[in-house]
């Protein structure tokens, strides 16, 4: 596979500092052509939280130059890929929680990361930033770790409730702030000329499914151009319905 890509990241219209983090990787491999992308939404007093997710962001750059050619090179497998993705997570927990106890200050970042190899997807999510597929509809891969989404899952409460829940932005995990963080991961197959979305969950409070998949189809984001350009797009429309948080997205296109 190759990879079309494109990252929109905007401060919005409330907050003074853009704490998002946003990065994508690419390489030549025995592979094809490879793709890592991360967004992280940091959160955190005295306007630390881009410290958390640009702390983070690095880490994940420094292990695809360095730790992913030797998982590489003796055969990608997803339970191991999971474990070193893992303990990265767990190492810059530390170091977050570390460096906000030295600053007086609770810091944290969500955290979805999207590893392409061959026809293979490789996602790990922790909080609320989001990673979807879009192919023949808009597809959610990922689930929130939020307290109304856990609500959900049991049972006692609606998609609607949970809309508008007073507790609806309140994350079980984050890294940095966090005791114990426990990650979900997900593998899966995509096929080519599919679309690849990552965001937090600034880029998605106020645009409904519907939209996002009229504009993002994978047969109109046939160039790079048009991808920056729908990106932007959808950015300037969440800042005009009063998106009040910052506002991040990155667009994979494989072809």
């Amino acid at each position: 596979m190759n990879y079309l890509t494109s990252i929109h990241t905007d401060a919005g219209i409330r907050k003074d500092r853009n704490q998002d983090s946003v990065l994508i990787e690419t390489a030549a491999t025995d592979y094809g052509q490879i793709l890592l992308s991360v967004v992280c939404d940091g959160m955190g007093g005295l306007a630390k939280g881009e410290v958390a997710s640009a702390m983070l962001v690095k880490a994940f750059s420094r292990w695809f130059h360095q730790e992913l050619p030797r998982l590489l090179y003796s055969g990608l497998e997803a339970n191991i890929l999971e474990k070193s993705w893992t303990n990265l997570i767990l190492e810059q927990n530390q170091k977050i929680n570390n460096y906000g106890l030295g600053c007086n200050v609770s810091l944290g970042t969500t955290l979805a990361a999207l590893l392409l190899v061959d026809n293979v997807y490789y996602i790990i999510n922790v909080g609320d930033s989001r990673v979807y597929y879009i192919k023949d509809g808009f597809h959610q891969i990922t689930l929130d770790q939020t307290y109304v989404q856990r609500e959900m899952d049991l049972g006692r409460m609606t998609p609607e409730e949970a809309k508008n829940h007073p507790r609806r932005n309140v994350l079980l995990q984050c890294v940095g702030a966090s005791s114990v963080i426990e990650p979900d991961f997900y593998v899966g197959e995509y096929q080519r000329d599919s679309l690849f979305m990552m965001c937090s969950d600034g880029f998605r409070h106020v645009i409904t499914p519907e939209e996002f998949y009229e504009k993002m189809r994978p047969e109109i984001m046939v160039t790079e151009e048009k991808m920056k350009e729908t990106a932007v797009y959808f950015t300037e429309l969440n800042k005009v319905r009063r998106e009040d948080d910052n506002i991040s997205v990155a667009l994979i296109r494989a072809y």
